[in-house]
């Protein structure tokens, strides 16, 4: 279906996004999206999309294969913000009302105070294989128990069996990456199946997610922002910009997305 190795500039199929200090630059064969230096005041984010964001166009569907080749600029531990490439849905467009539930299937990074722990075992933050899907009637079915089940998170018993429930509501599956990996460049696939979905780094496989899978049209998205993401089962939501104290970029050396 489509292959860049961005041995010739940017294609102009990729929709590019440039938000605050945020760029997209071609350089040396390769994609940098790019963070100079900025205060929490700023939110910067460089992307690029398949699609339209303002139209979510999207048109990708199961079964397809994405195959990647990226490294950082910073070793993980120096990083700020999220950062990562895959399939969404685009939940939030700004300027518009209103919000879609969220749906992905990608490799995520979330640099604390990032803290998402919606994976039982796995923590809140870092450099993760992941899915969600809470556009299920699942997640709809449990939304008015909330009230009560949020406050029963804090109990060790409680939040054993109700967070089971939950995380399979949501379609959340994670499997938590050796950090070191964005140091250097590795290549990540991600196979969709219409029931599974099968993530692999340098051809070996490191998660089989086999429940909430998204059966609905996604968009191939990567970037690198300065924002973080508070949300946990226990009842802890915030959102919030971080300062950004030297440069960081993700590059991208070779996207492809084939059928199956």
């Amino acid at each position: 279906m489509w292959h860049d190795n961005f041995q010739k500039g940017i294609n102009p199929k990729w929709q590019i996004g440039e938000i605050g200090e945020g760029r997209v630059i071609h350089q040396a064969h390769a994609l940098h999206l790019t963070l100079p230096p900025t205060d929490e005041d700023t939110y910067s984010d460089a992307q690029i999309t398949d699609y339209i964001p303002q139209q979510r166009n999207f048109t990708l569907t199961a079964p397809l294969r994405l195959t990647v080749t990226a490294y950082s600029t910073q070793p993980a531990n120096q990083m700020v913000g999220t950062a990562g490439f895959g399939f969404w849905n685009h939940p939030f467009v700004p300027n518009e009302k209103g919000f879609r539930v969220p749906q992905a299937l990608w490799f995520f990074f979330g640099a604390p105070p990032n803290d998402m722990p919606l994976a039982k075992g796995v923590r809140g933050n870092g450099w993760k294989a992941a899915t969600f899907n809470a556009h299920r009637w699942q997640f709809y079915a449990l939304l008015p128990t909330a009230p009560i089940a949020i406050p029963l998170m804090h109990i060790p018993p409680a939040y054993d069996v109700l967070w089971t429930i939950g995380q399979r509501a949501i379609g959340v599956t994670e499997t938590l990456l050796a950090p070191d990996l964005l140091q250097s460049a590795h290549t990540y696939m991600l196979e969709w199946h219409p029931d599974h979905v099968i993530f692999a780094v340098d051809g070996d496989t490191v998660q089989i997610a086999r429940h909430g899978i998204s059966k609905n049209p996604l968009g191939f998205i990567a970037w690198i922002d300065n924002q973080y993401a508070i949300v946990s089962p226990k009842g802890r939501f915030g959102f919030g910009i971080s300062r950004v104290p030297q440069s960081q970029s993700l590059i991208l050396n070779d996207i492809k997305i084939e059928k199956l």
